[in-house]
């Protein structure tokens, strides 16, 4: 795994975004579930990695195959409703 510095941010900050699937991040650096795990215990203080980890953990919207809705933008339950 030789990443610039700035993708290596990207990819941390696409592992902490709720909606962003690790597929997505395999799709665009090529790193799988396990690799990216591997690169953010490497790159991140070990309370963090921890943190992230408790978090992700089993989250439907990183994980594809949990996932009850296909991609797409989030809507506000009261969005489009006309007075």
């Amino acid at each position: 795994m030789n990443y610039s510095k700035t993708d290596i941010s990207r990819i941390i900050e696409m592992a902490w975004e709720d909606r962003t699937p690790f597929d997505a991040i395999e799709k665009q650096f090529n790193l799988s579930h396990d690799e990216v795990v591997k690169l953010m215990r490497k790159h991140l203080k070990t309370k963090s990695f921890n943190l992230w980890r408790k978090r992700v953990r089993g989250r439907k919207t990183k994980h594809s195959v949990l996932r009850d809705f296909k991609v797409g933008r989030h809507h506000s339950y009261d969005q489009n409703k006309h007075k």
